[in-house]
């Protein structure tokens, strides 16, 4: 279009082509990437100026746009956008530097740059800035997350042992806004924790969280696919934020956690370094000030605070918290379910549906939940007991009569106990008739009599009279008198019971009812 104003790099470019090289309008175009009016305005514009080429050593970018487009208010200087104000704004979703051109010309319709020369300008002014501020970073868009290089120094109490303490740093990206919290290890409950409790500082979720290949988290680093830790993932699903670590050897993907690492360590560990702490949490209510302070502080090179930038950018478009926290779940894979339709977990039977039996589950447990996974499907939910050798039944799970029976029966267990002997037989009774579903005690029987495998019957009878002499007919008590070889002590003898004298003064003797009846 007739009177836009190009870069002056291209503009220069039109200049040489046509008069060093003589080539035509329609060529010029086509190697500048503009249309030939264009070229043909440049050109009378030059001529207008008096230009001749090559340009006089002291005609730069700034004077040849000035003798191009004078104007009769070309002494006035022309009001400079807030470039500042445009990176910020770049930040939100769907804004760019078009957008914010048109408002620039509309607040100054006649005094304002053109188009090219307000994009060159920022460039300028955005080439200054710090590397890693230069990041293009989306609102609400990416958290990056890794361990401080610095550890925080606790002090046993008791022990007077100093322990070295790793830091967790988090730092959203369009705002720089940070996090820090001291965790006793670096272990995946710890990092996860991390994660949760970043995310309620900050007050809702990034579309993306970005980790550095944490062993924890990423089992196997890998350029195009890396491979999550389980619970990392299931964390994750849990926020709704998807998990992209950094790519390896890629450092830029990371230089805004590794500076928000630098301003950690610098303006919050640093000055805490003479303190004695004697626990994380005391340590973590010193870093909480020290973080106040560090994202109130005034940036250098942009207008306002972390805290600002976080208030204006990004808080509005980070994605809601869930309404719970994500609770660290411990997995325990490829279990068995027992002929009782039980697995075990942490000590504690859990039943599944009776079809199960003698398949192979995956268990996943809370603080106060445990469910059973098989293929992938959730085929049963307990609330977690933490009763050991304890049993948590379903009677949905329980089969019906008939199939009850059919294979595995309290008669059978018994009978087959028989087999070994007596004390053995009568020790399965007891382990059934113990439980409030003679199924719940199969398991102990199964155990109890399967020992004759591997010790002489005579040891297997020996070792179930003794144990119901103590009373404690279990497979773990006959077990552990097979092993510790106590079935060959031989049993102590039942304490006599104390003989009643047969007189005594509160015992009324014949001579008083022959009183009586006088």
């Amino acid at each position: 279009m007739p009177g836009a104003r190009l870069s002056m790099r291209k503009t220069g470019e039109i200049l040489r082509l046509r008069w060093a090289d003589k080539r035509s309008l329609r060529e010029i175009g086509l190697a500048c990437g503009v249309g030939s009016t264009t070229v043909h305005d440049v050109l009378v514009r030059a001529k207008e100026a008096k230009l001749t080429w090559p340009l006089a050593d002291d005609v730069d970018d700034a004077a040849l746009e000035a003798k191009l487009y004078a104007s009769p208010e070309a002494g006035r200087e022309r009001p400079l956008p807030d470039f500042a104000a445009v990176y910020r704004e770049l930040k939100r979703r769907g804004v760019t530097l078009e957008l914010l051109w048109q408002e620039y010309r509309a607040a100054h319709p006649d005094d304002g740059y053109g188009y090219s020369r307000f994009c060159d300008l920022y460039r300028d002014w955005h080439g200054q800035l710090d590397v890693v501020m230069r990041q293009e970073h989306r609102a609400g868009e990416k958290l990056f997350v890794d361990w401080a290089g610095m550890t925080m120094s606790i002090v046993d109490g008791t022990t007077g042992e100093v322990r070295e303490d790793p830091v967790f740093v988090a730092a959203l990206g369009a705002s720089s806004f940070t996090y820090a919290e001291v965790f006793e290890s670096q272990a995946l409950q710890c990092w996860i924790a991390g994660h949760a409790h970043a995310f309620e500082y900050v007050g809702g979720v990034t579309v993306v969280t970005v980790p550095d290949n944490p062993k924890t988290a990423v089992i196997g680093p890998d350029f195009y696919e890396p491979n999550l830790h389980a619970t990392y993932a299931e964390m994750a699903r849990h926020y709704g934020t998807a998990v992209i670590p950094a790519r390896v050897r890629r450092p830029r993907d990371k230089a805004k956690v590794e500076n928000a690492v630098l301003q950690v360590e610098r303006w919050v560990l640093a000055p805490l370094r003479n303190q004695t702490f004697f626990s994380i949490a005391e340590a973590n209510r010193a870093i909480r000030e020290r973080l106040d302070w560090l994202n109130d502080r005034p940036l250098s090179r942009l207008d306002g605070s972390r805290r600002s930038l976080w208030q204006e950018i990004d808080r509005p478009a980070l994605r809601p918290l869930p309404a719970r926290r994500f609770e660290i779940p411990e997995w325990k894979v490829n279990v068995g379910v027992n002929i009782d339709y039980h697995v075990e977990f942490d000590r504690h039977a859990y039943s599944v549906p009776h079809a199960l039996r003698r398949h192979r589950v995956d268990v996943r447990a809370t603080a106060t939940i445990v469910e059973v996974f098989a293929k992938g499907r959730r085929v049963a939910s307990h609330r977690r007991s933490y009763k050991r050798g304890g049993f948590t039944t379903d009677p949905a799970h329980m089969p019906d009569a008939h199939r009850r029976y059919a294979e595995w029966t309290p008669s059978r267990m018994i009978r087959w106990a028989e087999t070994i002997g007596p004390e053995t037989a009568l020790t399965v009774r007891q382990v059934l008739e113990s439980r409030p579903h003679p199924e719940q005690g199969f398991r102990s029987c199964l155990g109890i009599i399967r020992l004759a495998d591997r010790y002489d019957t005579a040891r297997v009878e020996g070792a179930c009279q003794r144990a119901r002499r103590i009373g404690a007919p279990s497979y773990r008590s006959v077990k552990s008198i097979l092993k510790n070889g106590l079935d060959h002590v031989p049993l102590p003898a039942p304490a006599p019971e104390p003989e009643l004298p047969l007189f005594h003064d509160h015992i009324r003797g014949p001579e008083y009812y022959e009183k009586g009846d006088a």
